[in-house]
């Protein structure tokens, strides 16, 4: 399918103003691009509660952001942001972490875990298992209830979400996985970076930009920077996993909910028609994004609460 015509619209726009790429510069300089197009999302609903905190990890303290649906809690969701390791923060999700809180009836955390290459592979993993481990342990303190646990994320924060569910089996048990277009794994080769990998929101040469400042390219073949190399999937949390149609990480995020799947997890895989990276977060403008979220928040409301709890119906692409 032909690009979606407000993304085709956005490209141009972009093309347009002689926007650089995020691999154009400095890691300042993306996280600085990243920031200045914050405010072009929108708005995200009103909380009943928007707290910002700290997280106790192996290093450290972190920050993170708490934010509390109106009319009761029924889950809390870890949302690990995007931006390949190395961009995005706590501010750049806001407006999406509030969208999802008030369509799932969750309160969601936004953990601010470390970034590359101030602080390369493995420390923003680690980060975002401790936060996982702390969320699950004392989620009662945080929401005054005890509720289930999901966990979920876009592209890199994806990618640290699942692998950190991995190192976590038999500790921590997440009722749900939402993987939104997830890096998994290192080969800049595939069908859709064939098909996908210049022209649009994320580039190949971005994606081994990204790999350059976040991990050793004799790393990169671990299971915990690639899941698709992981031996052992069993056991693993239910997953819904998003892909968009026009993206370099299309193949490898459908090969791992393949692999997910040979493992024995219930998988439900939907690749969105018409859309590039990062289309989440353009759900006040875009409606392929508000189907997403939809269709996220279904998922989740069912894996936390629902009258049959989630039990995907069907392995399919929409």
């Amino acid at each position: 399918m032909a690009l979606h015509p407000f993304v085709e619209a956005m490209i141009a726009r972009q093309r347009e103003a002689g926007a650089p790429a995020l691999s154009d510069g400095t890691p300042a300089d993306a996280r600085a691009l990243v920031a200045a197009s914050r405010g072009a999302l929108g708005p995200g609903p009103d909380m009943a509660e928007s707290r910002d905190l700290t997280v106790p990890t192996r290093s450290g303290t972190i920050a993170a952001r708490l934010l509390v649906p109106r009319g009761g809690v029924s889950g809390l969701i870890v949302y690990v942001h995007g931006g390949g390791w190395v961009v995005g923060t706590i501010d750049d999700f806001d407006t999406l972490g509030r969208e999802l809180a008030t369509r799932s009836g969750c309160a969601v955390l936004l953990p601010d875990y470390r970034l590359a290459p101030e602080h390369p592979f493995p420390a923003g993993l680690e980060d975002v298992e401790d936060v996982f481990a702390w969320a699950a342990g004392t989620v009662a303190g945080l929401v005054g209830t005890d509720v289930p646990l999901v966990v979920a994320g876009d592209s890199a924060g994806a990618n640290l979400a699942t692998v950190a569910a991995r190192r976590l089996r038999g500790r921590v048990h997440p009722a749900l996985q939402v993987l939104a277009y997830p890096v998994a794994a290192a080969d800049l080769d595939t069908p859709s970076y064939r098909a996908f990998g210049t022209g649009l929101p994320l580039t190949g040469r971005d994606m081994e930009w990204f790999f350059d400042h976040y991990v050793p390219a004799g790393d990169r073949e671990s299971a915990d920077v690639a899941p698709l190399r992981a031996g052992d999937l069993e056991g693993m949390p239910p997953a819904l996993v998003i892909t968009a149609e026009h993206d370099v990480l299309c193949s490898e995020g459908e090969a791992y909910a393949g692999l997910l799947a040979a493992a024995g997890t219930k998988v439900d895989l939907r690749r969105y028609p018409g859309v590039a990276h990062g289309f989440l977060r353009l759900h006040n403008h875009l409606d392929v994004a508000r189907e997403a979220i939809l269709d996220v928040s279904t998922a989740v409301t069912a894996a936390v609460g629902g009258s049959a709890g989630y039990d995907p119906p069907r392995w399919r692409t929409t």
